[in-house]
């Protein structure tokens, strides 16, 4: 894939309208390689790590973006989360670690429940908006919380293969080059007609360049220098201890006596494994003293 694991953004030059187009697949994969799932489970992760690509885009701070769902359906939580430096991660979690999910879509493995966006500076104040879970598609669920959150119409399309996910997203500008909100209106009708006719097969296996021009040849399009995403991890070993010392001398010391003189902590997103051995645990545990 010529595209792996870059993001393009794009403009019309005829219209207030914008557009980014990204494909993981080395990402990806090393996603679904630390945590295989179902298809129906692989195919919602996917959407999620590339929609999670698509709003970092939107970052313009150093700081992080995540998307995290969680229901009552057969999948109890799904988070992907991308940074200024484009480093993507995510995780699905089941409510019962032993089934296989067959369903697909929001609806039907997530159920009821709640979808959040937050974002989080390095420095300044924590920002999250919720997202209604009214849809079985991810890409409506997305749509409408721009509409409502933001004020920004906005269209997306995603598609899931076995090694590559793909999505594509058209957002409307502030008016700035046709002033005409007649115009402005029309040409986004229209742009959105022809993307909505894009398969998934195109998304997946099209070089992006070609993928525009085939969908928009009829408008004048600018394609930008791409962003080169990847799978990184923010885990860490020192990561792993401040967490121990968050549930307190008494809790980290019962935890040594259960494991019988050992702890251990994995970390979901890339099955990192830590150990704390009991010289550790008493090195650490002076840091209440």
């Amino acid at each position: 894939m010529p595209d792996n694991d870059l993001l393009h953004r794009f403009l019309f030059d005829e219209c207030d309208i914008r557009g980014e187009i990204v494909t993981l697949e080395d990402s990806y994969q090393q996603v679904m390689n630390n945590n295989p799932y179902p298809d129906g489970v692989r195919e919602l992760l996917g959407e999620c790590l590339t929609a999670a690509a698509l709003l970092s885009s939107t970052l313009k701070f150093n700081g992080m973006i995540s998307l995290q769902a969680q229901g009552d359906g057969p999948v109890s939580m799904v988070m992907a989360e991308c940074n200024h430096h484009r480093d993507l991660r995510g995780i699905i979690r089941l409510a019962d670690a032993n089934d296989r999910p067959q369903g697909r879509g929001v609806g039907q493995l997530l159920g009821k429940g709640i979808m959040a966006i937050t974002i989080e500076p390095e420095r300044g104040e924590r920002y999250q908006g919720v997202v209604p879970m009214d849809s079985d598609s991810l890409a409506h669920c997305l749509e409408h919380y721009f509409l409502q959150s933001e004020q920004l119409k906005t269209r997306l399309w995603f598609a899931t293969g076995e090694k590559t996910c793909t999505g594509l997203m058209l957002q409307v500008l502030p008016s700035q080059k046709n002033a005409d909100p007649d115009k402005n209106r029309d040409h986004w009708e229209t742009l959105g007609t022809l993307a909505s006719t894009v398969t998934p097969q195109e998304l997946l296996e099209l070089p992006h360049a070609d993928l525009l021009y085939r969908l928009f040849n009829e408008y004048q399009l600018r394609l930008f220098e791409p962003g080169k995403l990847r799978f990184k991890c923010s885990c860490s070993r020192e990561r792993s201890a401040n967490a121990l010392l968050s549930l307190g001398q008494e809790e980290v010391e019962h935890l040594l006596e259960e494991q019988e003189g050992k702890i251990d902590i994995d970390c979901q997103f890339c099955n990192q494994h830590y150990v704390f051995n009991a010289a550790d645990v008493e090195a650490l545990l002076g840091r209440f003293h």
